[in-house]
C-alpha cells in the first residue's frame, strides 16, 4: 500500500475561508490523504485559500503564493494548489504570473478542485475538520452578498446572497454541538440579510431561536449583522435568550451622511443613531462592536473629525478601523483617490487610539465584577479565555490565573481583579 499524501492547507483571511477550508478537510478526511492546517514544513500538496478583499490581504496571498512556490522549488513541497477569493478573480493573471502554481480554482469551483485531487465532491456532506479549538466553530449561515457597497469588490467575487436553510444549519450545529462545540459564531457577508432570499423576509431570528435550543450550545453570538433593514425580533431574542450572547458585529463604515450617501450604504445618520438607541435601551449590557473606513475618496478632515466625536460620544466597546483600499470593478474605483496613503493610516491611528482609551475606561469598570469566562487555551503563566462580550482573536481577552482544576473548553466564574487596555485579570471563584 502506498503511503498517504499529505496535505496541508492554508487558510488567508477571514472566518468565512476558515469554514471553506475546514468543509474541504471534512471532505477529505478519508484515509486517503493525512490533513494539515496552516502547518509548517513539508508537504505533499499545499493548498493555499487565499483572500481578495483589499490590498493587504491580496499581498499576504501573493507572498504565501510565492513562498509555497519557492519551497517547491527547494523540493519541500510536490504541488502547490490555490483557490478562494483571489484566485476567483485574478486566476488567469495570476496563473501566468506564478506558473510554478499547479492549478488554480475560484472559490465557485469545489467540483473541479476536488476532481483535481482525484476525489469527489458531495455538496450535500456538510463534513468539517475543526481548525478551531473543540469548543467553538462558526457556523456560515450564507454565501454571497446582495449589497452594493462601491468601496467591496466581495459581491462580485462571491456572486449573489444565498441563504442556507434552517433545517440545514440546525443539522450542522447538531453535529458540531455532538464534538463538542459549545460557542457557535454565526457568520455571513450580511446576517441581517438572512432569509430575504428564500422568504422575502428576515428569518434570522428564527434561525438563532432554533440554533438555541440544540443541546451542548451554549453561547450563540452575532457577527456582521448589516445595519439596514435589522431585525427588531433579533434583539429581543438577545435580551431575553440567555444562549444568545450580549454582543453584536454590526459594521457602519462611517458615519457622515455624505460619505455614507457615496458608499451606497443606504443608511444616514439619523438611521444609525436611532439603530443604536434601540439596541442598547433593550439589551443594556449589550458589547457592540464595529468597523470604519477611513481615507474614503474625497474624506475631508472635517467629516474624519465627525467620525472620531461620533466614536468618542457613542463609546462602541469593540471596534475595527482599516483604510480605503481601491478595488477594481467597484463604484468607488471610479472616484479620483485624493487621499494619500500616509493620511489614511494616520485617521486609522488616530481613531485607534481614542477607542484604546475608550476600552481602557469600560474594562476599569470590570475590575471587581465576577463574570463567565470561556477557556479557550492554556500558556505558561495562565489561561486564557473570553467573556460573552469578546469574540475569538479580534477582542479582549481574560488572563486567568493558573488553578489545577481548570480545564480549556469549560466556563467559569472569574473574578476579575485587574485591567488594561485590552486584557482583564481573573482567578477562578
Amino acid at each position: 500500500m502506498s503511503p498517504k499524501k499529505h496535505i496541508n492547507i492554508i487558510t488567508l483571511g477571514c472566518s468565512k475561508n476558515l469554514v471553506d477550508s475546514e468543509k474541504i478537510m471534512g471532505q477529505l478526511n478519508n484515509g486517503q490523504f493525512t490533513l494539515s492546517h496552516d502547518a509548517d514544513g513539508p508537504a505533499d500538496i499545499v493548498i493555499l485559500n487565499t483572500c481578495g478583499f483589499i490590498n493587504d490581504a491580496k499581498e499576504e496571498s501573493i507572498d504565501s503564493i510565492l513562498h509555497y512556490a519557492k519551497a517547491k522549488k527547494e523540493g519541500l513541497v510536490e504541488e502547490v494548489v490555490v483557490t478562494g477569493c483571489l484566485s476567483q478573480r485574478y486566476k488567469e493573471v495570476l496563473a501566468e504570473e506564478i506558473p510554478e502554481a499547479d492549478a488554480w480554482f475560484g472559490v465557485e469551483e469545489p467540483s473541479d478542485l476536488f476532481g483535481y485531487l482525484n476525489q469527489k465532491y458531495q455538496p450535500e456532506n456538510e463534513a468539517r475538520f475543526l481548525t478551531t479549538p473543540s469548543h467553538f466553530a462558526y457556523l456560515k449561515i450564507a454565501e454571497g452578498c446582495d449589497r452594493t457597497c462601491s468601496f467591496c469588490a466581495i459581491p462580485l467575487i462571491r456572486g449573489a446572497y444565498r441563504s442556507r436553510t434552517i433545517q440545514s444549519l440546525v443539522v450542522e450545529a447538531k453535529h458540531l454541538a455532538a464534538k463538542g462545540v459549545k460557542e457557535l459564531l454565526l457568520i455571513a457577508q450580511d446576517l441581517s440579510y438572512y432569509g430575504y432570499d428564500l422568504e422575502k423576509r428576515s428569518m434570522l431570528a428564527e434561525l438563532v431561536d432554533e440554533l438555541s435550543l440544540i443541546d451542548g450550545i451554549q453561547w450563540i453570538r452575532l457577527h456582521y449583522a448589516y445595519p439596514k433593514s435589522f431585525p427588531d425580533a433579533l434583539i429581543k431574542l438577545m435580551a431575553e435568550n440567555p444562549k444568545v450572547c450580549r454582543y453584536l458585529d454590526i459594521p457602519l463604515q462611517h458615519i457622515n451622511d455624505t460619505l455614507l450617501k457615496s458608499m451606497r450604504r443606504n443608511a444616514d445618520k439619523a438611521s444609525t443613531l436611532v439603530l443604536l438607541d434601540k439596541i442598547r435601551k433593550q439589551v443594556p449590557d449589550v458589547a457592540l462592536r464595529t468597523t470604519f473606513l477611513v481615507g474614503y475618496p474625497g474624506e475631508t478632515r472635517q467629516q474624519f473629525e465627525e467620525l472620531f466625536n461620533f466614536v468618542r460620544e457613542t463609546r462602541f466597546e469593540r471596534l475595527g478601523v482599516f483604510t480605503y483600499s481601491p478595488e477594481e470593478g467597484t463604484k468607488a474605483y471610479e472616484l479620483d483617490e485624493d487621499i494619500d496613503d500616509k493620511t489614511k493610516q494616520e485617521r486609522a491611528d488616530e481613531l485607534m487610539e481614542l477607542q484604546q482609551s475608550i476600552s481602557h475606561e469600560l474594562n476599569q469598570q470590570k475590575v471587581g465584577k465576577t463574570m463567565s469566562v470561556l477557556i479557550d487555551r492554556e500558556e505558561e503563566d495562565h489561561f486564557v479565555g473570553r467573556t460573552e462580550y469578546d469574540s475569538p482573536e479580534v477582542d479582549n481577552e481574560v488572563l486567568v490565573e493558573k488553578n489545577g482544576a481548570i480545564r480549556v473548553g469549560e466556563f467559569y466564574h472569574v473574578e476579575i481583579v485587574d485591567a488594561t487596555d485590552f486584557e482583564l485579570y481573573g482567578r477562578v471563584q
